[in-house]
C-alpha cells in the first residue's frame, strides 16, 4: 500500500512539473481586442444567431430591437408588420424610442408581439426594472428573446463606462421568474471551456471547428439566453 502511495506521488510531482505549451494563445495580449470582429464572426455572435434562427417564427407582427433593425430584419422577414428601434443615445438616426429600459416611461405598454434584446442588459443598471419594463411593453402572448454575456472580455469602446454586469443562467432564472412568473420562459446557455477561450481571445467562429463551439458544458456559458412570453391574460 506504502508503495502505490509513494508512486502516484512521484506521478503527480511529474504532471506538476511538465509546462503545457499554449503555443499561439501563449501571449498575454488576445489574438484581437475586438471580440473578433476584425477576423470574421465572433463566437458570441455564432451563439447569438444560432438562438434567434431557431426561435425565428417568434419574430412576427409589432416588434422591436435595440440599437438597430438587423436581426429583425433577418430572422423575421415579411412576419414583421411594424419596426420600432429603441436605443439610448439621441442622436441615433434609426431609433423609434429613446430612453433607458429600465425607466417605465420609455417603452409603450403592451404594444409588441416580439421584443430582441441582445447584449444589452448587462449595460443596465437595474437589471430588474429592465425586466419588468420590457415584459410590460410585450403585448399578452408576445415574446421576449433576448441574449445576455456570461463569459466575456469587457468592451473598451464608449459602452466600457456602463459594462456593468455577466449573467449566469441562474441569475437570469432569478431576473425572469421574478417578471414573468414560472413557466413562462426557458434559459439556455451556449459555450464551453474550448468556446470560452476563444472568445476571450477574440478567435473568429471562422478559424475553428464549429462542432466544438456547438457541446455545451454549463461550467463555462460563454452566452445565456431568454426566450419569455407574457401570459395571454395577466
Amino acid at each position: 500500500m506504502l508503495e502505490l502511495i509513494e508512486s502516484l506521488r512521484r506521478k503527480v510531482k511529474q504532471l506538476i512539473r511538465r509546462r503545457i505549451d499554449f503555443g499561439d494563445l501563449g501571449s498575454t495580449r488576445p489574438v484581437s481586442r475586438s471580440f473578433g470582429f476584425d477576423r470574421g464572426t465572433p463566437v458570441d455572435r455564432y451563439f447569438i444567431e444560432s438562438f434567434l434562427d431557431r426561435h425565428r417564427e417568434l419574430v412576427r407582427g409589432a416588434a422591436l430591437e435595440v440599437g438597430d433593425d438587423t436581426y429583425l430584419r433577418r430572422f423575421g422577414g415579411n412576419g414583421v408588420t411594424a419596426v420600432d428601434i429603441l436605443h439610448i443615445d439621441a442622436s441615433s438616426d434609426a431609433a423609434t424610442i429613446i430612453g433607458d429600459m429600465s425607466d417605465p416611461a420609455t417603452l409603450p405598454e403592451a404594444k409588441f408581439d416580439c421584443l430582441i434584446v441582445t447584449q444589452t442588459l448587462h449595460l443596465v443598471y437595474d437589471m430588474p426594472a429592465a425586466v419588468r419594463n420590457l415584459y410590460h411593453a410585450l403585448k399578452p402572448g408576445g415574446t421576449l428573446l433576448m441574449t445576455v454575456p456570461g463569459i466575456t472580455p469587457i468592451a473598451r469602446d464608449r459602452w466600457k463606462e456602463t459594462w456593468y454586469w455577466s449573467v449566469t443562467p441562474a441569475g437570469a432564472g432569478r431576473l425572469f421568474a421574478d417578471a414573468f412568473g414560472p413557466g413562462d420562459f426557458r434559459v439556455e446557455f451556449y459555450g464551453n471551456v474550448f468556446a470560452a477561450v476563444a472568445f476571450l481571445e477574440g478567435v473568429a467562429t471562422e478559424e475553428v471547428a464549429r462542432a466544438k463551439l456547438n457541446l455545451k458544458d454549463e461550467s463555462y456559458p460563454v452566452i445565456v439566453a431568454v426566450r419569455a412570453t407574457r401570459a395571454s391574460a395577466d
